[in-house]
């Protein structure tokens, strides 16, 4: 049985599989690694808690923030806290 020809994928084809697969380093969860910063997640922190709000007043989602699935879950309720009490707003003022 004859072999198929190996077929050439051009230059440009290449680097843009090369990016792809490349991955690079992961973001990580600054909660792991520093766990000093656990104690400042609390829903009177305002400042801080606006550091994982966009914008707009949406919550950034943990593959843009890199936190861990325990801490974004734990985020997440402080800031609907905060929303609550009205220390933080619903939606960005226009």
């Amino acid at each position: 049985m004859a072999r198929k020809p190996k077929l050439r994928i051009s230059a440009r084809l290449l680097r843009r599989k090369a990016r792809r697969s490349s991955g690079g380093a992961g973001k990580q969860c600054r909660f792991l690694s520093n766990p000093e910063l656990v104690k400042e997640i609390d829903y009177k922190n305002t400042p801080f808690l606006r550091y994982f709000l966009t914008e707009r007043g949406k919550i950034l989602p943990s593959r843009i923030s890199g936190n861990s699935a325990r801490y974004q879950r734990l985020l997440t309720a402080e800031i609907k806290k905060a929303r609550i009490m009205g220390l933080l707003a619903f939606a960005a003022n226009h």
